[in-house]
């Protein structure tokens, strides 16, 4: 089988294209990425050499180069994506352009390519915010996006089943609880923390650390994705679920696994557009046998020693790096 994986040298893309090579080595696999600062072929030197891979540098929304990568491809699993949340706030215009015209680029080449199958990976943040009382949300919970970010990938998963409903493209979407493990772009929470503490630093945490979000080791994500494209209905969307916790309770245990104490906490504003609570009932993709195999705290624990492990990577993407969510926390246009 050929795939076509967008934004493969990012986070989860990378996870999942040496997920997919362990398990299909007889898959060929196009990696399309336009390596943003949050793409790093970096992440995938270990398969650089494999003949079963192919990286191809180019932009989602050029027509051009996504026909010239999804030849003769069969299916297509789509993570390509602006997705940091502080970033939206500060220039939601390139979110719109990535996320909601990209993801249309990507279709109509599906389309014309007939492939066999589109995926696409999108988030819980498109279902708003929870109140600490409300129930989970599932699949047929009404979209309700609060920040720039969510409403472009809200977009992007209605152009996807439009293009099912429409013109018959054979899709799935997951929609996928906060990822953490190797590889992460610092600028995310986890890893963020991670190395400021190992580099002496304080680590500045939006209000009282009570929002809460769902945890999730990537390489589960990567296995839930793998399940659906084997297994998920046509049409049909999953929600992968994670394990909640408040951002103050993942920063306590992350200050003990480094032998820090709270002093090292700097409470901050909150961002515009914070939401208080992610959670998602996982029991559609469940039923397909899917489970997390990897837990909170032993996995966040692994994260916190390949970052210690693996400096060479994350401390030259630290570097003159714009301070994005001190940003976030003023008002747009000022």
């Amino acid at each position: 089988m050929k795939l076509l994986v967008t934004g493969g040298a990012g986070f989860i893309g990378s996870n999942f294209i040496r997920y997919r090579l362990k398990n299909y080595p007889e898959d060929r696999i196009v990696n399309l990425d336009a390596l943003t600062y949050a793409g790093h072929l970096e992440s995938l030197k270990d398969i650089e050499n494999n003949p079963q891979y192919q990286f191809v540098k180019g932009d989602i929304a050029d027509e051009k180069a996504v026909a010239e990568a999804m030849d003769g491809v069969d299916v297509v699993v789509h993570f390509a994506a602006e997705s940091h949340v502080d970033r939206s706030i500060i220039n939601p215009l390139q979110f719109v352009r990535t996320n909601v015209l990209g993801t249309a680029v990507l279709l109509n080449a599906a389309l014309n390519q007939q492939v066999k199958r589109f995926h696409h990976v999108s988030t819980d943040e498109v279902y708003g915010q929870l109140n600490l009382d409300d129930p989970p949300f599932n699949e047929d919970t009404p979209y309700a996006p609060r920040t720039p970010y969510a409403a472009s990938k809200a977009g992007s998963d209605y152009l996807v089943r439009a293009y099912h409903q429409t013109y018959g493209l054979p899709i799935t979407i997951t929609n996928c609880a906060n990822n953490f493990g190797p590889y992460q772009d610092p600028e995310k929470l986890i890893p963020r923390f991670i190395t400021s503490l190992l580099e002496g630093e304080k680590v500045p945490l939006m209000g009282k650390g009570e929002n809460i979000r769902e945890w999730l080791f990537v390489e589960d994500h990567a296995a839930a994705v793998d399940l659906v494209l084997q297994k998920g209905s046509i049409g049909e969307t999953y929600l992968v679920q994670g394990e909640e916790k408040t951002n103050l309770e993942v920063t306590k245990k992350l200050l003990q696994l480094l032998g820090k104490d709270e002093s090292w906490i700097e409470y901050v504003e909150h961002r515009l557009g914070h939401d208080f609570r992610y959670a998602t009932n996982g029991s559609k993709l469940m039923a397909l046998g899917w489970k997390r195999e990897h837990d909170f705290d032993t996995w966040l624990d692994k994260t916190v020693e390949w970052y210690k492990a693996n400096e060479w990577w994350w401390k030259p993407l630290k570097a003159n790096r714009p301070n994005v969510d001190r940003a976030a926390q003023k008002s747009y246009g000022k």
